[in-house]
């Protein structure tokens, strides 16, 4: 198997892992005050849109050739560490 293909694979199943801790998020933000509900419902929008950029640039890098790959490759990586950033911030928020 190709790097590129592992690398695909690697970034897919950390989006999924994200896609349902964002559901999880939202299930437990529904058990909070009308304030803090709709706090965490802003940063849970702003996370969910990180997933989709990440999974917007996923699908441009399985698209492009080998020779565009390694800069698309860091675009990705950047998506998914806003994203993993954004989770954890929520993690420690709503666990307080």
């Amino acid at each position: 198997m190709k790097l590129q293909e592992v690398y695909k694979k690697k970034a897919a199943a950390e989006l999924e892992l994200a896609q349902a801790r964002l559901v999880e998020f939202r299930a437990e933000a529904k058990n909070l005050g009308a304030e803090a509900h709709l706090n965490y419902a802003r940063q849970l929008d702003d996370f969910e849109h990180g997933i989709d950029t990440a999974k917007d640039k996923l699908k441009e890098l399985g698209e492009a050739g080998e020779d565009v790959w390694e800069k698309l490759k860091d675009g990705v990586e950047s998506a998914l560490r806003s994203s993993s950033a954004a989770l954890e911030d929520i993690a420690d928020k709503v666990k307080k």
